[in-house]
């Protein structure tokens, strides 16, 4: 029977810079499957922070309007690379999505960086408050090796090369760059209703107020939150380290678990197909600035 750090120790047998999908794969899909996403979401939702990108995704509408869709094919895109790694025809056709999509607009090579950092830095963190252990050197030298990959396929340049690196470009770029946006703002609205509505009505509320207690100040000061008391704030956290504890004494999860087995992932019940993820942005219309974007079958394969 696999005991409870096996897998970690499996991990560090593992080369992290040859074998960063494994490490990975066994990182996010056995070990902290449910702490990974809601990182992850977090992630993303740090970006909002970004005038510049907080007023894009509101202009697409994207995640104002259709926020369940918008949640599922990006969750749905990214699993797919976790799945079935980089040189599958199913991870390319996910990489390509992506890169259709945000090529379709006017977005800077800072700003893509910048998210790709948050996809390193804030699992970390996260792991570090409320996981039932802190991720090792071997992941972390992992989790940079892989999102450098990814970075690297979607075309963004000086990339970060260490954790260390991602975490100083990330910190940097907050510092620089958070602020108001009343369209960000919106995007932040939309995203804390959407993981309302994952629940019963009358929990609505509550989940949105644990929400806002996990943010931290620059966060809340960037859209104009009132800070949670410390009661809130206190109870939201304390739940999460003792969910920690509870973890750390179960057994390890025998198989892998993909973000696509989420609950949360409610778009697709029929099935998806890959290519057809995520949109097909129309020049001109709501924030795609770019001429001549064509649906993937028209379009060239990077």
């Amino acid at each position: 029977m696999v005991q409870r750090y096996d897998r970690l120790k499996e991990i560090q047998r593992l080369d992290p810079e040859r074998d960063f999908l494994e490490i990975y794969r066994l990182t996010v899909t056995y070990e902290f499957p449910w702490d990974i996403t809601r990182a992850l979401e977090l992630a993303l939702y740090r970006t909002y922070a970004v005038p510049g990108i907080g007023r894009l995704l509101d202009e697409t509408a994207e995640l104002t309007e259709r926020s369940q869709k918008r949640y599922d094919d990006t969750a749905l895109l990214l699993d797919t690379v976790v799945e079935h790694g980089f040189d599958t025809e199913e991870g390319r056709t996910a990489v390509r999505r992506i890169n259709q999509m945000h090529r379709s607009y006017d977005i800077s090579n800072d700003d893509m960086r910048y998210v790709l950092c948050t996809f390193v830095v804030t699992p970390k963190r996260w792991l570090d408050e409320y996981g039932w252990r802190r991720l090792s050197d071997h992941e972390l030298r992992a989790f940079a090796a892989y999102y450098r990959t990814l970075g690297a396929r979607m075309g963004i340049k000086d990339l970060p090369q260490s954790y260390e690196d991602f975490e100083r470009t990330l910190d940097s770029y907050e510092e620089e760059h958070f602020g108001w946006d009343e369209g960000a703002r919106r995007v932040s609205d939309a995203t804390l209703a959407l993981m309302g509505s994952w629940y019963p009505a009358p929990l609505a509320p509550l989940v949105r107020g644990a929400s806002l207690a996990l943010l931290d100040d620059s966060l809340l000061l960037a859209f104009r939150y009132e800070r949670p008391g410390p009661m809130a704030r206190g109870l939201t956290r304390g739940a999460l380290r003792l969910r920690a504890r509870a973890v750390r004494l179960l057994p390890p999860r025998r198989t892998p678990h993909y973000a696509r087995q989420n609950p949360e992932i409610k778009g697709y019940p029929k099935g998806y197909e890959v290519a057809a993820l995520g949109t097909f942005p129309t020049p001109g219309v709501r924030g795609c600035p770019i001429p001549g974007h064509r649906r993937p079958s028209e379009a060239p394969v990077d």
